[in-house]
């Protein structure tokens, strides 16, 4: 139902301290800035930082994942070492390694079939929830795939456009959290057959038009589908 992640909207105190840790340090490209937001490259997916001065605000503390490919991980370490506390997890045939933005973002970045080069994608995004029986059969009318559960039921990784994890509070990989108002961007074939597949439990409808809906979904997080 939905077909790619577009975006994914974090809040920042500082829009150069942003620009200094996304451009300088992890070599995104700007897309555009203005006095409130500045938005970076990630592959074909907008990573917006935005300044907690209007709604939606953008999530704190998420953890997400880029896209890196296999043969340029080791020259990420090398160089993010050089600065940053890393952490390092093996999944599989793949590695990942952790670092925080200043805003206190977990910031992963993960070997992915991805060409590269450099950052090229958004490949998971984590959001805090009240209760995941309900949010995961929200995201599952949407599309999403339930791929693994946690062994004390505290998370779920879903599949879709991108991989969906849904926390219940809790310190992850990395002292990683989950993301609380959570601000992603969604492109869709119909908007409108996304919305009347949740209607009846979105927390709000913002805005409702042919080619864009914007809701919230049970734990405040704003979902924008466009087509």
């Amino acid at each position: 139902m939905l077909t790619r992640l577009a975006w994914l909207a974090l809040e920042v105190k500082y829009l150069e301290q942003a620009r200094e840790f996304y451009a300088e340090t992890l070599g995104m490209d700007v897309r555009s800035r203005c006095d409130r937001e500045i938005v970076f490259a990630a592959g074909e997916t907008d990573l917006v930082c935005r300044r907690p001065e209007s709604y939606p605000r953008g999530g704190l503390h998420t953890h997400y994942a880029f896209s890196i490919p296999y043969d340029e991980y080791d020259g990420w370490v090398d160089r993010l070492g050089e600065t940053a506390d890393l952490t390092e997890h093996q999944f599989g045939s793949a590695t990942s390694v952790y670092l925080y933005d200043p805003d206190g973002n977990c910031v992963e970045l993960g070997q992915q079939r991805v060409a590269g080069p450099g950052i090229d994608g958004i490949f998971e995004v984590v959001l805090e929830v009240e209760d995941l029986e309900r949010s995961e059969r929200f995201y599952a009318d949407l599309g999403f795939e339930t791929a693994d559960v946690g062994d004390d039921r505290r998370r779920v990784r879903m599949n879709g456009p991108m991989a969906l994890e849904l926390w219940e509070p809790h310190l992850g990989l990395a002292d990683a959290r989950g993301g609380v108002h959570v601000d992603l961007g969604f492109e869709a074939d119909d908007p409108a057959r996304v919305l009347e597949a949740v209607s009846d439990r979105v927390r709000s409808v913002d805005a409702e038009a042919d080619d864009r809906v914007v809701v919230r979904d049970p734990d405040g997080h704003v979902l924008t589908v466009h087509s």
